[in-house]
């Protein structure tokens, strides 16, 4: 396997002689080096082996021997790091996981949106409201929701807040992974307290049974316990958005030669800050993470293949995810064009739909949603258009909760735009909910046959 290679040019503060999108403005200078100086020292929130293993999955996800379930809230809240919370975001994926393993054949890589996911990009630097301009609220990790001047003012000690909030999760998760909790022979325990209602309940248990009476056939016929099935692997993932953040918890490792940031296993750069003269892009070719690009209508061909060249210069597996969003009505004008322009570089990448993003909409009440009808609109069509291209799609990203909230469109139960208000509780994007996250996860597995 080719190893990447820390560019001679690189080092973790060189993304500073860059310009920076999407970041705060720190007042109190001494106060911000203060807090990065405590972060640095903190212990790492992930270890370089998971980094390296979680490497190696999305290399076989690459070649089409696996697949990529990455979904989460769009941004989370430190209000909302709870056990129970925490609990129901890995029922949802491993439910979901356990749907597309059925279905698809081949291991599920599960990666949340969780543990780091603190920061947001906006479309304005300032908020106004009643003729007062704020600073916007760019997420829980730099700044505070009430529109306050004291709330909305960039606090370095929140850094510290979002360290602790995301070790907390990584613990608890860990904790329940290590325990039993994602044991395959009981998927039982991670029913939600809900799921009874849902319609795709039925459909849902009579796989889970279906998987038990297999796994318990294969154990009866030869008298040993399938060992891989009693715990699975489980990775975090968040936007690398707050560069001073990130920068905080880079740590070089002799024994692997190589910068790691150690704030989570898989970060991604969004389409805002996909500068290849920008900060983010030179903090990120220098690190040895796996990492993603989001890549929407706006990514020209030689743009694409630019930061192809910059991020993964050696072609190192597993290494350099894109992450499509285009939209239903533009997934058929633009993934063609782009998977072309990366096969003329000759590079490997895994190819990932993001189907949320590029389907968001406002109502006339003025709530941010998105229809479930486009969602997987462009989801069967990235499949059809990859399997044309002679390419696949290894992978999905979804901002989804396993909560009863109202935040999408459609699905199973027919949500209308009335039905918003009821239970949307997302501060930045509307997420799928329960029943649409599993309806999701059964189009993917084969498991849905209703038309668009």
């Amino acid at each position: 396997m080719t190893q990447a290679r820390t560019p001679t040019d690189w080092h973790p503060a060189s993304w500073q002689s860059r310009p920076a999108a999407q970041q705060p403005t720190y007042r109190d200078r001494v106060h911000l080096e203060t807090v990065l100086a405590q972060l640095s020292q903190l212990p790492p929130l992930v270890t370089t082996w998971e980094v390296e293993n979680l490497k190696s999955k999305l290399a076989a996800a690459q070649r089409g021997e696996a697949f990529l379930l990455q979904g989460g809230d769009c941004a989370e809240n430190f209000e909302e790091t709870t056990s129970e919370n925490v609990v129901t975001k890995l029922k949802i994926l491993l439910q979901m996981s356990l749907v597309m393993l059925v279905g698809l054949k081949k291991p599920i890589i599960r990666v949340g949106r969780m543990a780091g996911q603190y920061a947001k990009p906006r479309s304005a630097d300032y908020e106004t409201k009643d003729g007062v301009s704020l600073p916007s609220y760019r997420g829980d990790i730099i700044n505070r929701p009430a529109f306050t001047a004291v709330d909305r003012e960039p606090d370095p000690t929140l850094m510290l807040r979002g360290y602790e909030r995301a070790a907390l999760t990584l613990n608890f998760v860990r904790s329940l992974i290590d325990g039993g909790f994602a044991d395959l022979h009981h998927p039982e325990n991670w029913d939600l307290a809900f799921v009874g209602e849902s319609a795709a309940a039925a459909e849902y248990h009579a796989l889970v049974q279906s998987v038990s009476d297999s796994l318990g056939f294969f154990e009866a016929m030869t008298g040993e316990p399938l060992h891989s099935t009693h715990r699975v692997e489980f990775y975090t993932s968040h936007e690398g958005l707050h560069l001073p953040y990130e920068h905080a918890q880079t740590r070089f490792l002799k024994h692997r030669g190589h910068w790691y940031n150690l704030t989570t296993h898989f970060p991604w750069i969004g389409m805002r800050t996909a500068d290849l003269a920008g900060a983010h892009i030179e903090y990120f070719r220098g690190i040895a993470n796996p990492m993603g690009v989001k890549i929407g209508t706006s990514v020209s061909d030689e743009q694409l293949q630019q930061l192809v060249h910059v991020l993964n210069p050696n072609n190192e597996p597993g290494r350099l995810t894109l992450i499509t969003r285009f939209g239903a009505k533009q997934v058929e004008a633009h993934l063609p064009r782009v998977i072309k322009a990366v096969r003329a570089t000759g590079a490997s990448v895994l190819w990932v739909c993001d189907p949320m993003h590029g389907n968001t909409e406002t109502t006339a009440e003025g709530y941010k949603t998105r229809r479930f009808d486009n969602i997987r609109a462009e989801l069967r069509s990235a499949f059809r258009i990859h399997q044309e291209q002679g390419s696949h799609l290894g992978g999905v990203h979804l901002e989804l909760t396993g909560e009863n909230v109202t935040e999408c469109i459609g699905g199973a139960r027919g949500l209308k735009e009335s039905d918003l208000a009821r239970a949307y509780k997302s501060q930045v994007d509307p997420r799928l909910n329960y029943e649409q996250a599993m309806e999701i996860a059964m189009l993917i597995a084969g498991r849905l046959h209703t038309q668009d």
